[in-house]
């Protein structure tokens, strides 16, 4: 006689019902993208459709009926804009002066960050979460404080140093010509040096310290560890950090704007591409060249980082 309950039984005779890989695999997406769900509409909201509308303004035009005298309707004109923009010398003039700035003043700033980062290497841990902290500060501030911290500085009028020369016989002036240039440099790589020491200073904390002892065993002095084993290990934080700072220089804005209102001779307001599509839309008032001009802003500036990128990402590999 079978020891085995009737409900026993009958679990034991129904079939196991068992979910398909497909069918789990289909949940499974369903989950994921639920918990996309946030970040997909902040991304659409914030990203894909102002790039749509942008899109959309720069393939029109305002025009006015009657000879210029009668009312401005805006009126489709296909890639109108795109081809004017092709042809503006002012707006290309811009791109190369911040381009050329772009690749002396990010050398000068990494080169620094990277000096700061290999010498904190070398001190007490208790000393360089000091000293991180110090340095990080500039980052911190925010980009309209710090440039206001030296808009006060550069001041022909108010600054300190400016007072200092003049009582020491000296004339000191932070703007026309190269001195534009310097000043401005000057600002971004005071504020752009803590963070990318931070990161390098990671990537070199990373290193196996296995590596400097067989070097101080085969008689390496530091800075021959420095040069031959530990920037050649951190060559990939150093093009990431080289990419990042391509990409702003590009987006150029804040800091040539306020500086403009103490020396608006030597900084034009076509000086950055940005100035130049600032200009355009709330001063002229060509909201659709300036959408334009920002579309080929956005493309020009990803070429350029893949660019970048690819290429010295072969020299390191």
């Amino acid at each position: 006689m079978s020891t085995l309950t009737r409900p026993a039984k009958a679990a034991a005779d129904s079939p196991v019902r068992r979910t398909s890989p497909r069918r789990a695999g289909r949940r499974g997406a369903y989950k994921g993208l639920l918990f996309m769900l946030p970040f997909l509409i902040g991304f659409l909201l914030t990203y894909v459709v102002p790039i749509g509308y942008a899109f959309n303004q720069s393939l029109h035009e305002k025009k006015s009926s009657g000879l210029g005298f009668g009312p401005t309707k805006v009126v489709f004109t296909g890639f109108a804009n795109f081809s004017a923009i092709l042809a503006d010398g002012t707006f290309w003039a811009g791109m190369l002066r911040t381009l050329l700035f772009g690749a002396a003043q990010i050398t000068v700033m990494l080169g620094i960050s990277l000096l700061l980062a290999l010498l904190l290497d070398g001190v007490a841990a208790r000393a360089v979460r000091f000293f991180r902290a110090g340095l990080l500060i500039p980052y911190v501030i925010p980009g309209v404080v710090s440039t206001l911290i030296w808009l006060f500085l550069y001041s022909p009028t108010a600054s300190p140093i400016v007072d200092i020369g003049a009582r020491a016989g000296t004339t000191v002036t932070f703007f026309g010509g190269l001195n534009t240039y310097l000043s401005l440099g000057n600002l971004l790589t005071w504020q752009g040096i803590g963070f990318n020491m931070i990161l390098i200073s990671a990537s070199l904390q990373a290193l196996p310290r296995e590596l400097y002892e067989a070097a101080r065993l085969d008689g390496a002095k530091e800075w021959r560890i420095a040069w031959s084993i530990k920037v050649p290990n951190i060559t990939g934080i150093l093009v990431l950090t080289g990419m990042f700072s391509l990409i702003g220089r590009l987006q150029l804005f804040t800091e040539p704007l306020f500086l403009r209102y103490v020396a608006p001779e030597s900084i034009s307001t076509d000086f950055t591409p940005m100035l130049e599509i600032f200009d355009r839309a709330f001063k002229t008032g060509d909201y659709q060249y300036a959408a334009a001009e920002s579309l080929v802003l956005a493309v020009v500036t990803g070429i350029l980082a893949f660019v970048f990128y690819r290429v010295t990402n072969r020299k390191v590999s």
